[in-house]
């Protein structure tokens, strides 16, 4: 791994915990190779520079598949923001950017190259860009199925999540393929795999969520990862670009 390689992580204040995830920032990006990203059940906003001093902002979607990156950027901020985020904040679905992104326009939300010198100040300028957009009300059944959802590292049938918020499964299913371009169950599958990283860079390569058996468990984190959870837990490179939040773990 590049040693020059430096990340940071920060957590949004509880008035945002709904909608974001975490803020991030990773230095010294460009020398890093056989990079992985791998399914978190977040979607990015990315704020990033090339060796070349270029500047973009990019929206990427939901990822269901582990991706293979090609380091081009040499430095970014980022912004993780949960599936809620997207209708309160974006105003418009992200469907088809299962897998993929697009470029948003210069000066999106007020940003540009200035900001991506001071990580602490930057986080404080995106928290009072999202306070400033966030409408005031908010369907409180979408808030309460993330609530829950998260709470079971998607360990929860949609029938229970349908009786909890009143809601049915079909509109429930109907809002998941809309808004974010995939099942409700497919998400959950997601979040079981990302809830399982930290069992398995501890060493514990069984399951230890709802899985049917070992070979369940392996066939899922092959599907997400692109690896067994042995070769997931060795990291080797430090290639698994997720495995950065457990560094001090």
């Amino acid at each position: 791994m590049n040693n020059d390689l430096h990340f940071e992580l920060a957590y949004p204040n509880q008035s945002l915990s709904d909608f974001v995830y975490c803020f991030s920032s990773l230095q010294n990006f460009s020398n890093q190779e056989q990079a992985v990203i791998i399914p978190n059940g977040k979607i990015d906003l990315i704020f990033s520079t090339t060796d070349e001093n270029d500047f973009k902002i990019a929206l990427l979607g939901l990822e269901t598949r582990p991706k293979y990156v090609k380091a081009e950027v040499n430095s970014f901020y980022a912004v993780s923001f949960h599936p809620l985020a997207i209708e309160y904040l974006f105003a418009e679905p992200i469907a088809e950017l299962i897998d993929t992104g697009k470029i948003l326009p210069p000066g999106f939300w007020d940003f540009n190259i200035a900001d991506l010198n001071d990580f602490q100040a930057f986080c404080i300028k995106i928290t009072a860009k999202i306070h400033s957009i966030l409408p005031q009300k908010i369907d409180e059944r979408k808030r309460k199925l993330f609530q829950l959802i998260f709470a079971s590292n998607g360990e929860i049938s949609i029938s229970e999540l349908a009786q909890k918020i009143l809601w049915s499964q079909r509109q429930i299913n109907r809002y998941f393929k809309q808004q974010f371009g995939l099942s409700l169950k497919s998400y959950c599958k997601i979040l079981r795999f990302q809830a399982s990283l930290a069992h398995i860079k501890n060493g514990e390569l069984y399951p230890k969520l709802n899985f049917t058996d070992q070979s369940h468990f392996i066939k899922e984190i092959k599907q997400f990862a692109g690896v067994s959870p042995k070769e997931l837990h060795k990291n080797k490179n430090d290639r698994f670009l997720q495995f950065l939040a457990y560094k001090d773990a």
